[in-house]
Parts: C-alpha cells; structure tokens; sequence
C-alpha cells in the first residue's frame, strides 16, 4: 500500500504543461535559419575631392587646350606639368573659404576654317584622346570638362556623342558659341552665336543625365564675349544637378578686359555663377597678364577661373 500511496503522488504531482515541456526537450532540435545580411549600400559617386556640389564649396580653375599647342595651355608639352602649374595657380585663387577644384577644359569637337569629311566644318576628337585627358584629370583629382566648337552643327547632338563620358561623376561640358556658325558660314571668318533656348536644350539633356544616374552635380559652362554671342539669355532657365557658368572670354589689356566683364555680367540671373578667362600670350602682347588679385577683385567674384 505505501509503494502504490508513493505512486499516486507522483503522478498526481506531474501537471500537463509539465509533460508537454518534456516532450518538447526530447524532440529533435529544428535548424533555423540566420538572418539575410543586410544589403551593402554602394554610396553614389562624388567629385574628384569629395561632396557632390561644386559650389559655394569650390572655386574652379583650369587650363585650356588640346591636342598642340595651337590649341591652348592645356595642350603645351607633358599634361601633368600642366596638372601641377594649375595647382600652383589655384593657391592663389583659395580665398572666403573655397578651395580650388582643378579643371582640364579639353576641346573635344574643333572647329574648322575649311570643310570637313562631315560638310559641318568640325571635327569629334578620338576617343582615346577623350579617354588620354580623362585619366590624366583622374591622376591629379580634377574634372574634365569637354568644350564643344560644333561649327556648322547644331550643339545637343554633339554633346550627345559624348554621352559615354558626361555619364563619368568627374566630366562636364563647355559650349563655345563663337565657333556655332550658319549653315552658309565659316568659322573664324564670323562671330557664331546661340540663343538662351539652344543652351537650355543642353542643360535640360544633362540634368536627365544627373537626375537618371544619381552623379554629382555637372558643371556646363558658355563662354561668350560679344553681347551678340548669346540672344535671348533668359531663355536659359534653372536645371536640377546642373550648375551654369557664364565665362567672360575677352583678350586685350586689364581696363577692356574689365570693361568686357561688366557688360556681359549686368542683370545676369542668380541661377547663373561667371567665369573668367585669361590668356597667356594674347593678354600678354597687348599689355599685361592680370594677376589673380585682380581678378578676385571683379564683382561678382568668378567662381571659373580658366586659362589658354
């Protein structure tokens, strides 16, 4: 009787959770599996010296040129000479807390006085000229801007041959209307010209490219020193991911050069940063070579800073 007694007490001391528990301890463990790794976030592309705005953060400066030395500083001898002489100049343009962004304006599309295989008077320079130039801004940490001189073609459909490249976080693009001619004209022989409505079809273009690719902000700069150069101005409206310049290009001696400055610069829109630009030898033979004091002291201050 006590052994059954000890019995009963023993299973009336054993619950139902408490055999549900022993069960489950003497079940087979079941594999779970690990957590997905949370995916790797590639960050989106910067400008050669880090951020993805150019200004206020920046001042730009740069040399001109291509292939020759016909064609500008840029062009002159061994590149990254050249490279190091733009950094050189660039220290003295390091003022209000902007640090100088060094620029390789290559002319990618020249202009011609005489007709080409194209009947459009310019010539697209090779790609492995563009590719030569690219990586030799990406050895000193510049940008690459390509000038377009399209002669007797229109400008988007020159700009968008080099697609390939303005798709790079480090390329921009240069418009020099000078060189946009009628289709009865010559190059060099006239002025060419543009209107506000052919720039902004350029802008609009790069502005899909920026917004499309998530790329830092672009840089497209129109040179111009004539009032005739571009008509109609204000046709050239805000675009996101792009940053306009308007460059100043006049040669001759500090006062006209001056002169040339406040013209082309009154009543410019807000939307739009200027540009100056200085030639070594041009400047030099009708007087003197401005010094970069003098052109810190334009207003409103140039924020490009190019020289040929």
């Amino acid at each position: 009787m006590l052994a059954f007694g000890l019995l009963l007490s023993a299973c009336a001391g054993t619950s139902d959770d408490d055999v549900e528990g022993q069960r489950r301890a003497d079940a087979p463990a079941i594999a779970r599996p690990y957590p997905s790794p949370s995916p790797t976030l590639t960050p989106p592309p910067q400008l050669p010296r880090g951020g993805r705005t150019i200004f206020p953060e920046h001042r730009l400066v740069g040399f001109s040129g291509g292939r020759g030395e016909s064609f500008g500083r840029l062009g002159i001898g061994d590149v990254d000479e050249r490279a190091a002489e733009i950094e050189r100049l660039g220290v003295s343009y390091t003022t209000d807390g902007r640090t100088p962004l060094p620029v390789f304006e290559l002319i990618a599309v020249v202009a011609h006085g005489s007709p080409t295989d194209s009947g459009l008077y310019r010539t697209h320079e090779p790609a492995e000229v563009v590719d030569q130039y690219l990586a030799a801004a990406r050895r000193h940490q510049s940008l690459l801007v390509l000038n377009i001189q399209p002669g007797r073609a229109d400008f988007l459909p020159d700009v968008k041959a080099f697609e390939r490249w303005l798709l790079e976080p480090d390329v921009g693009l240069a418009l020099d209307a000078e060189w946009a001619v009628g289709g009865r004209q010559v190059p060099g022989q006239v002025i060419g010209s543009t209107t506000g409505a052919e720039l902004d079809s350029v802008a609009a273009y790069l502005s899909s490219l920026v917004q499309a690719h998530n790329l830092p902000e672009k840089v497209m700069i129109y040179h111009q020193f004539h009032t005739a150069t571009v008509a109609q101005e204000n046709a050239l409206r805000p675009h996101p991911g792009v940053v306009l310049v308007k460059s100043i290009d006049g040669v001759g001696v500090p006062a006209d050069k001056i002169a040339t400055w406040n013209r082309l610069t009154q009543g410019l829109s807000s939307h739009i940063y200027t540009g100056f630009k200085l030639f070594f030898d041009e400047d030099a033979r009708r007087g003197s070579l401005m010094t970069p004091a003098q052109v810190l002291a334009l207003r409103p201050q140039p924020s490009y800073v190019l020289y040929e």
